[in-house]
């Protein structure tokens, strides 16, 4: 996971700090060269490293200790206030149009994921904001990218505008004129990248903006790439004026440097970031949440929303009607599991979660190949058999278990997890604390990924 290297050592420095009962000047400058060794470490610009650093030192010799914080609290303190105002302050939104539809104009370098951004970012804002996007396919140059744009708009069943091979410009045009016959507020213009910037892409760009007048440029780039992501940014700035930027791949082994000089480097904001392969797997960017989750504090309130999303009010009502009847079924079973799985993988959640949380649950995943065991199990039962696990007797686990094609053995231990989940149901109904303990458990579904 992107800063997983920097939060350690950072992590480590401020543990130093609060060993100590006061803290010198010399304290505070010495903690302050470990800082700028380790975002130099994380290939943040030396420029960037250089002016925060300054500015953290400065705040934190000058200033006075609050009663309520201690010394290394306060310098703590000050870091994270800092962190945050280096990465933009604030979540930054995307305007939308006061009338006709919000035209956003996604441009990046191939390989960075634009297309498949582009598909996440409207799905998200379909589901976020109830908008009815269109995706259009101006991208008529690299093989299969029209394609691929049906493709994964299919799979979010988000409408897709193309027009094959023709003048991308033109077919901007036209996906704007199609989206206000058919009320999409929303087009997302999948544009052409190169494998570097040159002044053909850029010719390009600037026709289509020039064209469509776009209410928002966003530009797509990998967090993997380090430097070389703030150096497209500057470069697509310079030459087109973004407004706005889309990390992908921050779920990967980077060290995490673009998020921290982008905003310095060209002003402007990242607006979302990517957060894994799945096409729900975005969110907006929020500046003070990432700082907080870079110095080991967790980010409580992203997880409460991936909860939220995930959860169903109704359905949680029914359940607790249930819980108080005793009457958990594995029916109730198989869509509690559906709710897990919307959870999204564990390793995703383990960053939100303060220090020592966060590294128990990093590298933990939902085992997929269990889960769809478990739930072909289920599935392969009567309504009946699910309403009263207790009527299973050895003839009914073997009809069963030859009807989803897996033994019996495997049928006796899902009811052994769905009697251990029964009980935990039943101890959380009685403590009043609702479903928040099935991360904990995770009904026997939860295991290590194993470090390459």
């Amino acid at each position: 996971m992107a800063f997983e290297g920097l939060s350690e050592k950072l992590s480590a420095t401020f543990k130093r700090l609060r060993g100590k009962g006061r803290l010198s000047e010399n304290d505070v400058r010495e903690a302050m060269r470990e800082v700028r060794l380790a975002l130099l470490e994380a290939d943040v610009g030396y420029k960037v490293v250089k002016d925060f650093v300054a500015k953290v030192t400065e705040r934190a010799i000058g200033s006075d200790v609050l009663d309520s914080l201690t010394p290394a609290q306060q310098v703590i303190k000050i870091v994270n206030e800092e962190l945050t105002a280096l990465m933009g302050g604030a979540n930054a939104k995307i305007s939308m149009a006061s009338s006709g539809p919000t035209v956003v104009m996604m441009v990046g370098l191939q390989g960075a994921g634009k297309t498949t951004t582009t598909a996440k970012l409207a799905g998200l804002l379909r589901r976020q904001m109830q908008k009815r996007p269109l995706l259009a396919a101006c991208d008529v140059y690299r093989p299969a990218a029209i394609e691929q744009l049906k493709v994964v708009g299919g799979q979010l069943d988000l409408p897709v505008f193309e027009e094959g091979q023709g003048d991308p410009v033109e077919i901007a045009r036209n996906a704007i004129r199609h989206a206000r016959d058919y009320g999409n507020d929303m087009v997302f213009l999948d544009t052409a990248g190169r494998l570097h910037v040159d002044e053909a892409l850029m010719d390009e760009l600037k026709r289509m903006k020039e064209a469509v007048h776009p209410h928002e440029i966003l530009l797509v780039v990998d967090a993997m790439t380090g430097q070389d992501a703030v150096n497209a940014a500057s470069a697509f700035d310079d030459s087109l004026g973004i407004d706005g930027v889309i990390l992908t791949k921050l779920d990967g082994d980077a060290r995490g440097g673009a998020a921290l000089s982008i905003r310095a480097a060209t002003g402007k904001p990242i607006k979302f970031v990517g957060t894994g392969e799945k096409l729900d797997m975005i969110e907006p960017f929020h500046p003070d949440r990432m700082a907080s989750r870079i110095l080991g504090m967790g980010d409580m309130l992203s997880f409460i929303e991936k909860a939220e999303a995930a959860y169903d009010e109704k359905q949680a009502a029914k359940m607790e009607e249930k819980l108080r009847k005793n009457r958990f079924t594995l029916q109730d079973y198989y869509d509690q599991l559906q709710q897990l799985r919307g959870m999204g993988d564990l390793s995703q959640l383990a960053g939100m979660m303060p220090s020592q949380l966060g590294k128990q649950l990093q590298g933990t995943s939902i085992d997929e190949k269990v889960l769809s065991h478990t739930e072909a199990i289920i599935l392969s039962m009567t309504p009946l058999e699910r309403e009263n696990p207790q009527i299973l007797g050895a003839s009914r686990k073997r009809r069963i278990a030859a009807g989803c094609g897996l033994g019996v053995v495997d049928v006796n231990r899902l009811l052994k997890q769905f009697e251990a989940m029964q009980q935990m149901f039943k101890q959380m109904s009685r403590g009043g604390r609702g479903f928040g303990g099935l991360g904990g458990r995770l009904g026997g579904f939860g295991r290590k990924k194993r470090r390459r």
